[in-house]
């Protein structure tokens, strides 16, 4: 019972429950967008790996993507911040705040793992559907944007939401690089008062409650493109 008492006397009497809710704004903030970029970066890189012409453009275009995604899946994100937050950024010039870098960083992580969701959810489109589509005179990038594409993220929804839950839970690193995230909140509270067991209770009860909203949005979504099959 001390320990809660120390835990709620610095969390509401002292200001503690104000970085946590900055810490919470920038985890869902980061692994939103971060989300949204990797969405965009994925489904365009999974485009790429799907086209079938071989010209030396495409080939060049293609390897430069497997480098990419093979360096952010084969790197810890711990490692990707640092390498941006003290080396790129700073050697580019670029001086944008650790928050926007956060940003950033984790949307290119997230990315190299979408063009693989993505990627699976075009191969898991029947081929007819993209013959039907050129058949009917569509462009590649028509048939690809208007058939095919719609019909792999209905498939893969389920693993996007995983994808969410990993950024959520990753952006526990984001104090290495300055910005203060959940982790970092309870961190900052646990260590004024040198009580360590409630706070780390609390953090990962929020955590799991973050995990658990995401995973019901992803059930109603799901739910959503059943009923519009009927």
């Amino acid at each position: 019972m001390r320990a809660i008492e120390i835990f709620l006397t610095n969390f509401i009497d002292r200001g503690g429950y104000e970085l946590t809710l900055e810490g919470l704004k920038n985890t869902v903030l980061i692994a939103v967008i971060g989300l949204l970029i990797g969405f965009i970066l994925g489904g365009i890189i999974a485009v790429v790996k799907a086209i079938y012409l071989n010209s030396v453009a495409v080939r060049v275009i293609k390897a430069i993507c497997g480098v990419y995604v093979a360096f952010m899946r084969g790197t810890p994100i711990i490692v990707q911040l640092l390498l941006g937050h003290y080396a790129i950024f700073p050697l580019l010039g670029i001086n944008i705040g650790s928050l926007p870098e956060a940003i950033v960083i984790f949307g290119l992580n997230s990315g190299a793992y979408m063009s693989e969701i993505m990627r699976s959810g075009i191969n898991s489109v029947d081929r007819g559907q993209s013959e039907a589509g050129r058949a009917l005179g569509f462009s590649f990038s028509a048939t690809m944007f208007r058939i095919v594409l719609p019909q792999a993220v209905k498939n893969v929804i389920p693993t996007i939401g995983n994808e969410f839950i990993t950024l959520i839970k990753e952006t526990s690193v984001l104090s290495f690089v300055a910005v203060v995230d959940l982790t970092r909140s309870m961190q900052a509270i646990a260590d004024s008062t040198l009580e360590y067991f409630v706070p780390y209770i609390v953090l990962a009860a929020m955590y799991l409650i973050l995990v658990l909203i995401i995973t019901g949005i992803v059930k109603l979504v799901e739910k959503r493109y059943a009923v519009s099959e009927c």
